[in-house]
């Protein structure tokens, strides 16, 4: 288990299956390693992932953890969550792949807007500073991957206009970006306007 992971995670018994959106998610995701908005850092770590709401469940395909720098994903490099639960900071999945450390932030996303499909957590230190307090930004004592910024990410669609918006700071997670929409292009070109 990677250590950046802070969930406690169960492997369901199931492999994942070629899935409706993984082409696109590939697509998306050499754009934004050409950006280097996902990628590896000095130190090693990968960082950045991407995830598919699976149909109108609010299951959902998401990068595996430590496979942000990995140039063109196999299907094995993702996981399937099939079910989370904050307050036990705990989540089930399927496949080979540990799910990204975000899995629970991806998850209120989820269930928090019916009509998101896709969703990208990315690094960009410059634009996270411009944004930072000028568009829905989370506590800065929520930390990444918790059910702390889960709960927070809920409360942001309470108060903000993060629904509208569809992009928030994380404020306890230095350069770290979450944008959503109802597909990956979309998400993507929200990201890409914001960054004019």
């Amino acid at each position: 288990m990677s250590k950046y992971v802070k969930f406690k995670c169960e492997p369901a018994p199931n492999e994942i299956a070629l899935f409706d959106g993984f082409a696109k998610l590939n697509v998306c995701r050499r754009k934004l390693l050409h950006l280097q908005l996902i990628g590896v850092d000095s130190s090693g770590v990968g960082f950045g992932n991407l995830s598919v709401r699976d149909g109108t469940t609010n299951n959902f395909y998401i990068t595996g953890s430590a496979t942000g720098g990995i140039p063109e994903l196999e299907v094995a490099d993702c996981a399937r969550v099939v079910a989370y639960d904050f307050e036990r900071n705990w989540l089930q999945y399927e496949g080979t792949a540990i799910p990204s450390s975000e899995s629970l932030t991806h998850a209120a996303i989820y269930e928090s807007d019916a009509k998101a499909g896709a969703i990208i957590h990315c690094h960009d230190p410059k634009l996270w500073g411009a944004l930072l307090n000028q568009v829905p930004t989370s506590s800065k004592a929520s930390e990444y991957g918790t059910p702390e910024m889960a709960y927070e990410i809920t409360r942001l669609f309470k108060v903000t206009e993060l629904r509208n918006r569809k992009i928030l700071i994380m404020a306890g997670h230095e350069g770290g970006i979450v944008i959503f929409g109802k597909n990956l292009d979309e998400a993507f070109a929200v990201l890409m306007r914001e960054r004019r």
